[in-house]
């Protein structure tokens, strides 16, 4: 149940999002292995954001998972999702930050229950 939420301040007119979710998607289901089905991914654009005093292109995400995090797993997300980000957004890697959180499956709710 990996819930990844993207936020970045550049605009996604005339972006193909559809390939962004899956190649994220992807990327999440083999690193953590997960099925995709059990991945969720949130694109929030052009959400105002300054990084070292610049509003040159930035992203922040942060990834929720009851489970399967550790530094050798939050290492690989970070390289993955950073190297999506930049190729398809022109985010470089230097201007993303990614925060994980290793939730437990009582505070998470989904099919109208918990984990």
């Amino acid at each position: 149940m990996p819930c990844l939420i993207l936020s970045t301040n550049v605009s996604l007119d005339g972006v193909d999002t559809s390939v962004i979710f899956s190649e994220v998607t992807k990327a999440v289901a083999k690193i953590m292995g997960k099925p995709e089905a059990y991945v969720m991914v949130v694109l929030k654009a052009s959400v105002p954001i300054s990084f070292g005093g610049s509003e040159q292109p930035a992203a922040y995400g942060e990834l929720v998972s009851v489970g399967f995090l550790s530094p050798d797993v939050n290492k690989n997300l970070s390289a993955a999702v950073s190297s999506v980000l930049e190729t398809k957004l022109s985010v470089p890697k230097s201007r993303f930050f990614l925060k994980f959180y290793d939730s437990e499956g009582a505070n998470m709710g989904w099919n109208g229950t918990t984990f």
